[in-house]
């Protein structure tokens, strides 16, 4: 496999109202798994965190703000 191949970008979706600290661990641990799980460098590896607001995500027909 090409070392291009080996650049893997996680996208972790997420409501906000997370500490910096949880966030920072969260990357951290992503970052280990998908190592350990697919054998690419941890220098390689992004992750990415994209916070909702919570009027604007919503399951089995209810808005997380509306809970």
């Amino acid at each position: 496999m090409k070392e291009a191949d080996k650049m893997p970008i996680v996208t972790v979706q997420m409501l906000e109202g997370r500490t910096d600290e949880q966030k920072r661990a969260l990357v951290e641990e992503v970052t280990t798994a998908v190592s350990g799980t697919i054998e690419a460098p941890k220098e390689r590896i992004s992750v990415v965190i994209e916070e909702m607001k919570p009027e604007n995500f919503g399951q089995s027909g209810v808005r997380a703000i509306d809970k």
